[in-house]
C-alpha cells in the first residue's frame, strides 16, 4: 500500500478541467502532472452534463502518483436542476422558490447515495428533503399517503 502525503479536495465542473486555478496551483504544489490529470479528469467525468460542479477526491503518494475519486454532484446542484430553479431562496423560511415531488426526491436520494452516510434510501430522502427546505423549496409530505 503507497503512503498517502496529501488529499486535495476539489470542485470541477464536468469535462471543464483545465490547468488553470483552482486546479494547476492545487495540483502543482504537490509535483503532479496537471495535463494528465486534467485528461483523465473529463474523460471520467463525460457521464455527467457538461459543467455540472463535482467534487473530486485527489490522493496524492509519496512518489508522487496519485490517484482520485469523483463525487456525485452536490446535493443542491441536483436539487435546483430536478426544481428547473437558478438558485434557492435568499430567504428561505419566508420565502419559498419551487415545489418537490417525494418522486423527485427520491430520484436524487438514489443518485447520492453512494455519497451519504445514510443507512437506507429512506434516511437518504430525509436528508433531501432537509437541504431543500433550507433552500426554500417545499416537499411533499412523506407520511402522505399513509394510513395511520
Amino acid at each position: 500500500m503507497k503512503e498517502v502525503t496529501a488529499l486535495i479536495k476539489l470542485q470541477i465542473p464536468a469535462g471543464k478541467a483545465n490547468p488553470s486555478p483552482p486546479v494547476g496551483p492545487a495540483l502543482g504544489q504537490h509535483g503532479l502532472n496537471i495535463a494528465q490529470f486534467c485528461k483523465e479528469f473529463n474523460d471520467r467525468s463525460q457521464e455527467h452534463a457538461a459543467g455540472t460542479l463535482l467534487p473530486v477526491i485527489i490522493s496524492v503518494y509519496k512518489d508522487r502518483s496519485y490517484s482520485f475519486e469523483v463525487k456525485q454532484p452536490p446535493m443542491s446542484t441536483l436539487i435546483l436542476a430536478k426544481a428547473n430553479l437558478k438558485s434557492g431562496s435568499a430567504c428561505p423560511n419566508r420565502d419559498k422558490v419551487g415545489h418537490l415531488t417525494l418522486d423527485q426526491v427520491k430520484d436524487i436520494a438514489t443518485q447520492k447515495m453512494p455519497d451519504l452516510n445514510a443507512a437506507t434510501l429512506e434516511a437518504a430522502m430525509k436528508t433531501v428533503i432537509g437541504t431543500a427546505r433550507s433552500m426554500g423549496i417545499t416537499v411533499d409530505s412523506m407520511n402522505e399517503g399513509v394510513d395511520a
